[in-house]
């Protein structure tokens, strides 16, 4: 049997003997520079591969849709996950006060000169007296229980939550001591509109001898708004505050001082200073404080989305493994040659590197650029797939009747980096066991 022999250069070159010049032996292996030219040419020659080697490209090509799907499907769901964040902080931050100041032990009866001193905090943008108080409300169609919510005619026109949104009606009629401003699903519900005159019942009456007796009293509706939360379109009303001070027996008391502030994302910055304008006998409750639950329930599912959807990515990755494993097996006859050649066991280790790599690159920007499209277009998207399934979001929460999507430069590059990572990370297995190969032993029984 014929063995591939290595000769020695000292036995082709005897002692005497002269090198032409610029090609002495140095003592030493020479070695061309790090992704060379050639090893650049070899790796993406091993992209396309030649006939009878084309199940290696189908699985190549069905890794690189893999990765890309995997991409596509993070950029989604947390770009559509952030724009439901978003739009529920900007629902309940114009919706409620974002620092809610309340009166310790007694009656806040004093509150005009503590709202006069919270409006004097840096930061703050104005201060809002409101009573609360859950009602019964009656039609001649229907009964429904509901909040009221009493408020200066002045506060009730800087709420553009509100005063932007009045579907029907009119707020000039608001300060009328008998009107009030309803939500339009409790309109629906109730079956008025801007004219109709409801009842409003509440327990919170006059004290008898035998208790406190309910107390009933018509009122006429002025407007009806619709903000678009469903739960605050069917539940909330608004009262004149001095009327709502009678009505709930309450004089010249409030609830609450609402405080809207500049930054509410950074409301912590600016709460100890209203803490001191407000006085000692007053608590303060921030919105993030109130709604604490929440957007901890939110950011807990916003991470184990992140997680489980990084696995597409992860199983993705791993078939270039399988694929590169597949093409060093194929290839072995050719490593065999370049190792005789000269190629370094470093060069060859490159080469099948920059193929796998290669692949994960070009399904990370293909992933990236069809969750940018689908992010951007997700509104035709959404319109396209209800029309195709006849499923549509329930129209009476209109919360959800569009997917709101926003992109987060900082999470596409962390998703993009993870791929990227990943992708690399599994090409150094085979491209090491690539550059382990001994020729001689690959060459004997070929």
């Amino acid at each position: 049997m014929n063995q591939a022999v290595i000769e020695d250069p000292a036995r082709q070159n005897p002692p005497g003997h002269q090198q032409p010049a610029g090609q002495q032996l140095s003592g030493k292996k020479s070695e061309t520079r790090p992704f060379a030219s050639f090893e650049r040419l070899i790796s993406f020659r091993y992209l396309r591969p030649p006939k009878g080697e084309g199940f290696i490209s189908v699985i190549a090509i069905l890794t690189l849709l893999g990765i890309a799907l995997g991409v596509t499907a993070l950029i989604v769901v947390l770009s559509v996950m952030n724009g439901f964040r978003d739009t529920l902080y900007k629902n309940i931050l114009d919706m409620n006060g974002h620092v809610v100041v309340q009166q310790f032990g007694q009656a806040f009866t004093d509150f005009d000169p503590v709202a006069n001193k919270i409006k004097q905090v840096k930061g703050v943008k104005s201060v809002i007296p409101v009573i609360d108080g859950q009602v019964m409300v009656s039609s001649k169609h229907q009964d429904y229980f509901g909040n009221v919510r009493g408020i200066r005619e002045g506060d009730l026109n800087s709420l553009a939550s509100v005063a932007g949104k009045i579907r029907f009606g009119s707020l000039k009629q608001f300060q009328n001591k008998d009107s009030v401003v309803l939500g339009i699903r409790l309109a629906n519900v109730l079956g008025v509109r801007p004219g109709d005159t409801i009842n409003i019942v509440t327990l919170r009456g006059a004290k008898t001898p035998f208790g406190t007796t309910p107390r009933v009293k018509r009122y006429k509706v002025s407007a009806i708004f619709e903000v678009g939360v469903y739960e605050y379109d069917l539940k909330v009303m608004f009262m004149p505050l001095t009327e709502a001070q009678k009505f709930f027996s309450q004089k010249q008391r409030v609830s609450a001082l609402e405080v809207m502030v500049n930054d509410p994302k950074n409301v912590e910055l600016i709460e100890n200073d209203i803490a001191k304008a407000s006085g000692d006998n007053t608590t303060l409750t921030s919105w993030k404080q109130r709604n604490a639950k929440l957007f901890s329930v939110l950011a807990v599912e916003r991470n184990m989305m992140f997680i489980i959807v990084s696995l597409v990515v992860f199983v993705a990755a791993l078939n270039i493994i399988s694929s590169m494993v597949m093409l060093v097996k194929v290839k072995t006859k050719d490593i065999a040659v370049l190792r005789t050649m000269g190629a370094s066991r470093g060069a060859i280790m490159r080469i099948f590197m920059t193929t796998g790599s290669f692949i994960g690159v070009c399904g990370t920007v293909l992933g990236l650029l069809l969750g940018l499209t689908i992010c951007l277009n997700i509104d035709a998207i959404q319109s396209f797939i209800s029309w195709l399934t006849g499923v549509r979001l329930d129209p009476e929460i209109q919360i959800l009747s569009k997917l709101p999507a926003k992109l987060d430069a900082m999470e596409i590059s962390i998703i993009v980096t993870v791929a990227l990572f990943l992708s690399f990370l599994a090409t150094i297995y085979p491209a090491w066991r690539a550059a382990s190969l001994d020729p001689v032993e690959a060459l004997r029984y070929e």
